[in-house]
């Protein structure tokens, strides 16, 4: 693909949103496609989430993520992928306004809910405790990169078993949508134009994620951000776009848990790409990880635990009609942008 981090500044802006809106709108387009191959499936939309939305919609941070680590940019390739972690979790809090029968989290609680957001935070972990040892690697990997992707195969195993055994059970209310889907008799062509669709969406998203961390390369050399604003700020918001496009969509069509599925499955996906940095890095990337990202880790595990305690809570109505962790939520976004920009 063509190098686009020389270009000047304006041009580099204007590929910069294009490459934005073009997530966005890819973003937007797969929340229904995720939605019909959860009730094709029969996985349930919080599985469904995690699985098909997560990994779809985050494709373009992961792509940022390790083409800027190949280029040996490990501070934007971190701050991307932290930055994501907390721009989507602070989307969780912009669904709940646009959700107007009760609080998100009251709505949405599911015992799988409960699950990913707690697999979430053991898998934030462990980049921060590599960041903390010392950096060795095998072949150029470092043992976190191989621990990562266990972790996160070994959870997804948990959360259909949890999902099938329904040993706990939220209280049903009212607002409360279950979040388990029947499978629909429909035509094989069907499905298989389902995968089409969705295949080409995630393309897409793939596309504008490279010229992403390429433009973002480009903003690092003329501006005054360095390459930890403007992964944090910037590409990681812009590479979270669809979490907020599909996360407004889904509950707007009443599939809350597949908003609450889409965000956290797609957190953990940020911290699996984090691994898939380290891949092509020279070195280990967790020994890149400074400061001022340990503390937006640290936010985004706050902002999940905050969530979690709100899924448990199950306030139907707070202040402005949204729930009070999804308060607390944006303010801890707010911080976590002023920690890198102050």
């Amino acid at each position: 693909m063509p190098d686009l981090s020389n270009l000047p500044l304006w041009p580099t802006t204007l590929i910069f949103l294009a490459s934005a809106v073009a997530i966005a709108l890819a973003g937007w387009r797969l929340s229904g496609v995720a939605d019909e191959l959860a009730d094709r499936t029969g996985m349930g939309e919080v599985v469904a989430g995690a699985l098909f939305v997560g990994a779809a919609t985050s494709l373009p941070g992961a792509i940022t993520s390790v083409s800027t680590a190949a280029q040996d940019a490990p501070d934007l390739a971190v701050g991307n992928a932290l930055g994501g972690l907390t721009a989507q979790t602070a989307f969780i809090a912009v669904a709940d306004i646009f959700y107007r029968r009760a609080n998100l989290e009251h709505a949405a609680a599911s015992v799988t809910g409960l699950a990913q957001g707690a697999l979430l935070v053991v898998l934030l972990t462990v980049p921060l405790i590599a960041s903390t040892a010392p950096s060795w690697t095998f072949w150029g990997i470092h043992p976190a990169t191989i621990g990562i992707p266990l972790i996160y195969g070994f959870g997804l195993r948990l959360l259909g078993q949890i999902q099938e055994t329904q040993l706990w059970e939220p209280v049903q209310t009212d607002e409360t949508r279950e979040q388990i889907s029947e499978t629909e008799d429909k035509p094989e062509g069907h499905m298989r134009s389902l995968w089409v669709r969705f295949l080409v969406l995630a393309g897409i998203t793939a596309v504008a994620g490279y010229t992403i961390g390429e433009s973002s390369l480009g903003l690092v050399e003329l501006t005054p951000l360095d390459g930890t604003g403007v992964g944090t700020v910037f590409a990681g918001v812009a590479n979270s776009l669809p979490e907020l496009v599909t996360a407004i969509a889904a509950v707007r069509m009443g599939a809350v848990s597949l908003a609450m599925g889409d965000v956290i499955g797609g957190n953990a996906f940020e911290v699996m790409f984090l691994a898939a940095a380290d891949v092509v890095h020279d070195g280990s990337i967790y020994a890149e990880i400074d400061a001022t990202q340990r503390g937006t880790a640290l936010i985004a595990i706050t902002m999940t635990g905050v969530l979690l305690l709100g899924m448990l809570r199950r306030q139907k109505e707070g202040f402005a009609k949204i729930g009070f962790e999804s308060v607390i939520v944006l303010a801890l976004y707010a911080l976590s942008v002023a920690l890198v920009v102050l």
